[in-house]
């Protein structure tokens, strides 16, 4: 189950810049169900491994030029780094239906921000600065803390915030969503770095190292980076509103799937 869940990771991963969370965290939540409370720390912890290695790969995978894009972006990077830190620490400590709901809600008002206001479904594209576009024009360094904080806290990747971001700002879904690969690396090396190193808090079990579900994550790996790849050399053409639309109902059902979980 986990292999095939694996390949959708792929999938969302080239397709979205989700590097898994939106997937992982409720499959990962059902498969350690037995740890009961902490079943949602395990899926956040474990979906950090697996965001960072898939979005890691993806982009190594990506085109040059549309990673030249990133622009001068450092302190933005930084910051998103930082807020990933600060949010793994708090969700440590947090209890798990403050995760577990406020993951619901994150992607529920990201949803209803998408539909309401305009720019994500026809962007008015961006007068380049001096001919050169950036594809970080519409996040402004000061938003990366934030950003940061809040995805490692709910243990997603932030693609939520940033491609939408990107989208108003006149960026293609293809760039927007390549681009939010290296963002949500910046976010999860402090949250993965912390998952392993730090007491989870859970009863010792077998193949867990720190609050990293270990063989899950390497299930989910295992079918998710051959897709990577592939549809990295081969991205095929996708129509820039079923792009769009294909974004939103991933953010649906992956909300859905956690508040029926809860």
């Amino acid at each position: 189950m986990l292999l095939t869940v694996g390949v959708v990771v792929g999938v969302t991963t080239a397709l979205f810049g989700f590097g898994g969370g939106f997937v992982t965290v409720p499959v990962i939540t059902a498969v350690d169900a037995g740890l009961g409370g902490d079943a949602i720390h395990a899926a956040t912890a474990t979906s950090a491994v697996v965001m960072l290695v898939n979005a890691g790969f993806a982009t190594a995978a990506t085109r040059r030029d549309v990673l030249m894009r990133l622009g001068r972006s450092a302190p933005l990077l930084v910051l998103l780094a930082a807020g990933g830190a600060a949010g793994t620490l708090a969700g440590r400590f947090a209890p798990a239906s403050l995760v577990r709901w406020g993951f619901v809600a994150y992607l529920a008002v990201t949803v209803v921000d998408v539909l309401a206001r305009p720019g994500f479904f026809r962007p008015q594209r961006a007068a380049a600065e001096g001919g050169d576009a950036r594809g970080t024009r519409g996040l402004r360094s000061r938003l990366g803390f934030p950003i940061g904080t809040v995805a490692a806290f709910l243990g997603v990747g932030g693609s939520v915030m940033t491609v939408p971001l990107m989208r108003r700002s006149g960026e293609a879904m293809s760039v927007a969503t390549s681009l939010a690969n290296p963002l949500t690396v910046a976010i999860v090396v402090p949250a993965v770095a912390l998952s392993l190193s730090t007491p989870a808090g859970i009863p010792h079990t077998t193949g867990f190292v720190g609050a990293v579900d270990m063989r899950a994550a390497a299930a989910l790996l295992a079918g998710a980076m051959p897709v990577i790849l592939l549809l990295r050399r081969r991205p095929p053409r996708i129509p820039e509103t079923a792009h769009s639309v294909g974004y939103l109902l991933l953010l649906i059902a992956s909300g859905a799937a956690v508040a029926l979980l809860g």
